[in-house]
């Protein structure tokens, strides 16, 4: 009976892997960031660095991914991600020199990947094809829930028990979560538990997708425009949204005070949420999934233009510029995994998906240090993040547009 459908709770155990992987390894690094500059006084650029290598070092992890659930297995490594990543958010915390704190990076770097898009699509994409949209949608609202959950959390901890013992408590409650999900659901695949994919459910014009796209093995996907579009898109979107989210706080502190802007941050992931589920939900089928990613661009610009016309002082317009940003910051995570679905055969998608993550990772990994160096340029520092933003995500859009194939060539039903 569809009812003993087991991929739901699949679904439900990747939105809890996605809300520590994302609090922690996510939307963390900026907290970190403001934490440790007000702990040690040390400069903008040291510790943008520091959330620089933290991305990067996943970038190579995450290109590694595939690999390592074959000679692993999937629940190990994603326990091992776990204890990697409580560990080195412990090491920002007790860094005392900056040698120590980037050395913590490299374990914070390499933990979170495991918990994160790439590992939430190898969780999820056994159990759904048709439906895969929802279902990502679903579990990746859990990133956004960290967001909402930990952004506030993590500065209260902060200043109520101080980082170290902030980092020890969540860490730990963390490595406890994902250790019992991934014994008892992510073991879990449909062919032991004699399952098929949607549950039996219509295949739907997804399935027809996957069947008639030209396979390209080896080489031969590197030298596709598709794929080189599409890793394109989503590293420019990237590099855009995590150079501004892991400045964003601490632009948002002296207009509103740590609490405050701890709550902003919340409720941008809380528009995330908003704009994943109406496009995971409402995408029609047929559809140009590509316009779709444009358009979620699209506002996150006019978020940027907001937040530019605020000028640091109009609290109205940074809450709006906030809310508005935050509404396309799930889709430039879930959106381009769905795209790869409808343009590559099943064999393909196993390893673009991967592949753009980690495209768009190591890309993105240099984004605070870039947006930290253009704040160290001008005193109007905010201005300058926010139009770098909003430049960067037109490129996104131009890379999107670029890949497009004809309407009568998408096999979408």
């Amino acid at each position: 009976m569809q009812n003993d459908f087991f991929g739901w709770r699949v679904v439900a155990g990747a939105f809890v892997l996605a809300v520590f992987g994302w609090g922690l390894g996510f939307y963390g690094p900026p907290v970190y960031l403001h934490a440790v500059r007000e702990a040690r006084h040390w400069s903008v650029l040291l510790v943008s660095t520091a959330v620089t290598l933290h991305f990067l070092v996943g970038a190579v992890v995450v290109a590694n991914l595939p690999a390592l659930y074959r000679r692993f297995g999937l629940p190990p490594v994603t326990k091992a991600g776990a204890v990697l990543l409580a560990l080195g958010v412990v090491g920002w915390a007790v860094a005392r020199d900056p040698w120590q704190l980037l050395a913590a990076t490299l374990l914070s770097g390499a933990g979170w990947v495991a918990m994160g898009a790439a590992a939430v699509n190898a969780i999820i994409a056994p159990w759904f094809v048709a439906r895969r949209p929802a279902a990502l949608s679903m579990a990746y609202n859990g990133a956004s829930i960290g967001g909402v959950m930990f952004s506030p959390l993590w500065v209260a901890a902060i200043a109520w028990f101080g980082f170290p013992a902030a980092a020890t408590v969540i860490g730990l409650g963390m490595v406890v979560a994902v250790w019992l999900l991934a014994d008892l659901v992510f073991s879990r695949t449909p062919e032991n538990m004699g399952q098929v994919p949607d549950g039996g459910a219509s295949a739907g014009p997804a399935t027809a997708a996957l069947s008639t796209a030209h396979a390209l093995p080896g080489r031969l996907l590197w030298r596709d425009w598709r794929f080189l579009t599409l890793a394109a898109a989503m590293a420019f979107g990237l590099f855009a949204q995590i150079g501004l989210i892991a400045h964003l706080f601490s632009l948002l502190v002296p207009t509103l005070g740590e609490q405050a802007a701890g709550i902003l941050m919340g409720l941008a992931t809380v528009s995330a949420i908003a704009g994943r589920t109406l496009v995971g939900w409402l995408m029609p089928p047929g559809s140009d999934r590509r316009l779709i990613a444009c358009a979620s661009h699209v506002v996150q610009i006019a978020g940027s233009i907001a937040l530019i016309l605020a000028a640091g002082t109009d609290v109205a317009l940074l809450i709006v510029g906030v809310l508005l940003f935050g509404f396309g910051i799930g889709n430039t995570t879930s959106l381009p995994p769905l795209i790869a679905q409808v343009e590559f055969n099943k064999a393909d998608v196993q390893r673009v998906v991967p592949l753009i993550v980690a495209i768009g990772q190591g890309t993105y990994a240099f984004a605070p240090a870039a947006f930290g160096a253009l704040r160290a340029l001008s005193p109007a520092e905010a201005t300058l993040v926010f139009v770098a933003a909003a430049i960067v995500q037109a490129l996104a859009i131009a890379a999107f547009l670029a890949g497009r194939r004809p309407t009568h060539e998408l096999d979408v039903g």
